[in-house]
């Protein structure tokens, strides 16, 4: 069966996101539905990001789930109902990257998450966030029909004491957003280290850089995968086999 360059473009987010240690070995996943469908492509169990070729994804067709779950060690159970499960309740979550990355970890586990408006990456996410402040455990059917209930029309999603969701109609988006994600958090807990006063924006200056970002004249997301996967196809082009 020929590639697509929608599994391509899931294996070049998992390569990179290896790259920038943002990933957690075998563990976390990233899923993209097919046009029209909500079969989607996933990780399967004992992947790791470094290594995961676009031949390697698992195809997860909606009518096939329940028999998927009875065997764990082709995907993992968490990656079924997380996913699964977002992808079948919430419309614009065609791709779906959950990661436990440093920063952002960092900040779910702090109790107030809130990321303060205080450069313009942190200010593409102004008032842009759900905030999923009900950890049961692991993502299993209950704590996966609580995570799709919350994320209503947001991109993002940071989840209490356990890391980050990122969605978008594309591979190109919901990367891009969990890069640009990373990096404010990244650049908030950093701020936090000195010890000294914030410079936070006003909402006014917050809400129009939110703006800018969303109505930008190019494809931003679209353009970042883009480069990135030219360097991979320079550098490790087996992530396309």
């Amino acid at each position: 069966m020929e590639i697509s360059d929608l599994q391509k473009d899931l294996a070049a987010a998992f390569r990179w996101t290896a790259r920038l240690n943002m990933h957690e070995g075998i563990a976390n996943h990233f899923s993209v539905c097919m046009p029209g469908s909500n079969d989607f492509y996933v990780n399967g169990s004992g992947m790791h990001f470094s290594k995961i070729k676009a031949s390697d994804l698992i195809l997860v067709e909606e009518n096939k789930i329940e028999e998927i779950k009875k065997n764990p060690y082709l995907v993992d159970p968490t990656a079924i109902n997380i996913h699964g499960t977002i992808h079948k309740k919430v419309p614009h979550a065609r791709c779906i990257l959950h990661v436990h990355s440093k920063y952002a970890t960092a900040l779910s586990a702090l109790k107030d998450p809130t990321l303060p408006p205080i450069d313009q990456n942190s200010m593409r996410f102004y008032n842009r966030i759900a905030f999923f402040n009900d950890f049961g455990g692991l993502g299993f059917e209950e704590e996966s029909n609580k995570m799709a209930a919350c994320i209503g029309n947001h991109r993002t999603m940071l989840l209490a004491n356990h890391g980050i969701l990122t969605t978008g109609q594309t591979v190109a988006q919901a990367f891009d957003e969990l890069f640009y994600f990373e990096k404010a958090c990244e650049t908030y807990i950093t701020a936090l280290s000195t010890g000294k006063e914030l410079k936070i924006a006003t909402p006014e200056v917050a809400e129009k850089t939110a703006q800018d970002w969303e109505n930008y004249p190019t494809g931003l997301g679209e353009l970042h995968l883009k480069a990135l996967r030219s360097i991979l196809d320079k550098e490790d082009p087996s992530y396309k086999q």
